[in-house]
């Protein structure tokens, strides 16, 4: 590598304060909406957007938008690394991503404060015309916040090339997350009922409340979202700038399927996220309708709200001495111990038991999450090494792709229970049957474990892209791209695979000798 071109890697691998905190900024926003829609807008569906039709046509409108959730998230498997390959393939003056994060910051936000707003009050006028109106509003929301949701994830190995610089800025990225995602989940009871004795005097959910609920999120995720637009700036490093053109769609798809580590990175995370957002989607029903204490819910968001601020910043000092797969393993373990404490607290219905399960299905998630995160961020060089090509935001887009299919999970398990078990409109604890509880308990928790255990299982056995081995491909890299070895669209795949192999195996030896 020439002594220019180290230069100006070393001035990328590492960023400034402000761009860090800008960087930072965005996810408090984005978190904040991705829980309010994968989460909270099906407990407004069941709650209370229906309140004013008929009982029966209650039901099978939830059912109906349920449904379509879940499909049109299960969709954007194929969606995604379209909008994906758009961001890659951008180019502006502003650089690939920023201009994403504006406009994909302010249609996404202003679209989900017109879905709490129950599209106007259009249900109680005509349920087929809400229907139809609600699906096209929807897909277009959803696009929007993919967009944004890739193209700022996409940004890390934009800002650095460097392993543990990404880490720094994924942990960032992970700590505001946690506080709008677990924030939010402190916050949108007292929000909810507080607007709706506002708007109405009485002190209950109403759907003025909800719709203040939309409103304010809707407005923190557009400011965030700038700050990312105008306080961060793309590198030129090398590897970017002599990286080939991206190519279209179907080579986008194809560049995701020949990358070995990214797909096993992914089923596992996927097999953890749907089982971690069926368990979200429905902590509320445990709280309201099995230990009958409603108002005790908050502590949910706040001990995920601690568990983040305190384990983000940990996770890289941590990484520093312990190996990402160490970290995994142990988040894994506490998760499991979470869940089996979880289900026998719907039989005990003890708050402390309770309480204790909740420490340990919030402490780890942090480990899980960036663990996931930083090994999807690091296959991209595995890839461009593998194939010859590299797709940042494509990669990256397999990440957002595989949370909103978690959510529409989240979603559609949680419309099922509702229905099943009765939990709907006027209903309480008192309730609730010994089958209600029983299928509570089958789809929040033991459907979810087994799903965690496989989830450990596949990383463990098949995932050998560690931090030694991303370093070892970035150095191949660079001499290939100084070298001019890799000049064109004709990809070095006997060589990288055997850099590839030659790597996992001094990774495997490393490790043996650690144990």
């Amino acid at each position: 590598m020439s002594n220019e071109n180290a230069a100006d890697g070393d001035v990328h691998k590492k960023g400034g304060l402000g761009q860090r905190i800008a960087y930072a900024c965005g996810n408090l926003g984005q978190a904040a909406f991705y829980n309010a829609m994968s989460t909270y807008f099906i407990v407004y569906v069941t709650s209370c957007l229906f309140s004013g039709v008929d009982k029966a046509l209650a039901a099978k409108l939830i059912g109906v938008i349920t449904s379509l959730v879940v499909i049109i998230r299960i969709a954007e498997i194929f969606v995604d690394p379209l909008l994906g390959n758009l961001v890659d393939n951008t180019t502006t003056k502003w650089g690939r991503f920023r201009p994403w994060q504006f406009f994909g910051g302010l249609i996404s936000a202003v679209l989900l404060a017109v879905i709490f707003s129950g599209m106007f009050g259009l249900v109680n006028v005509n349920s087929t015309l809400f229907i139809v109106v609600f699906v096209i509003t929807f897909i277009v929301l959803d696009v929007f916040y993919s967009l944004r949701d890739i193209s700022y994830w996409g940004m890390i190995p934009a800002l650095s090339s460097d392993s543990h610089e990404r880490s720094t800025y994924t942990a960032l990225g992970s700590f505001t997350g946690s506080i709008g995602y677990q924030g939010i989940t402190v916050v949108v009871i007292p929000i909810v009922t507080y607007f709706s004795w506002v708007f109405t005097g009485e002190n209950a959910e109403h759907q003025s409340g909800w719709t203040a609920f939309g409103i304010i999120v809707a407005l923190l995720g557009l400011i965030t979202a700038w700050t990312v637009a105008f306080g961060t700036k793309e590198s030129t490093s090398a590897l970017r700038a002599k990286a080939q053109k991206n190519g279209n769609p179907f080579e986008a798809f194809k560049a995701l399927f020949q990358n070995d580590q990214l797909l096993w990175v992914a089923l596992s995370y996927l097999l953890y996220t749907i089982a971690n957002g069926a368990t979200g989607g429905v902590l509320l029903f445990l709280f309201k309708f099995i230990l009958d204490n409603p108002a005790a819910f908050s502590l949910t968001g706040i001990i995920g709200l601690v568990a983040g601020l305190v384990m983000t910043p940990l996770y890289p000092i941590l990484n520093k001495r312990i190996p990402r797969r160490v970290l995994y393993f142990f988040g894994m373990s506490f998760l499991i111990v979470a869940y089996i404490l979880l289900s026998i607290s719907t039989y005990s219905r003890s708050m402390t038991l309770v309480f204790v399960a909740l420490v340990l299905f919030g402490i780890p998630g942090t480990f899980i999450q960036m663990t996931a995160i930083l090994s999807l961020t690091d296959s991209i060089e595995y890839g461009q090494l593998k194939n010859g090509r590299r797709n940042e935001a494509v990669t990256l887009s397999v990440r957002p792709m595989l949370d909103k299919i978690a959510g529409a999970m989240s979603n559609g398990i949680t419309g099922f229970i509702a229905v099943a078990a009765g939990m709907t409109g006027s209903a309480t604890a008192k309730d609730m049957t010994s089958a209600n509880i029983h299928t509570f308990q089958v789809y929040a928790f033991y459907v979810p474990l087994v799903l965690i255990v496989l989830s450990l299982l596949v990383f463990m056995v098949k995932v050998k892209l560690d931090e030694k081995m991303h370093a070892q491909i970035v150095d191949e890299l660079e001499a290939k791209l100084a070298s001019g070895e890799i000049v064109d669209d004709e990809a070095q795949p006997v060589e990288a695979v055997e850099v590839v192999e030659a790597a996992a195996a001094v990774g495997d030896e490393t490790q043996a000798v650690k144990s």
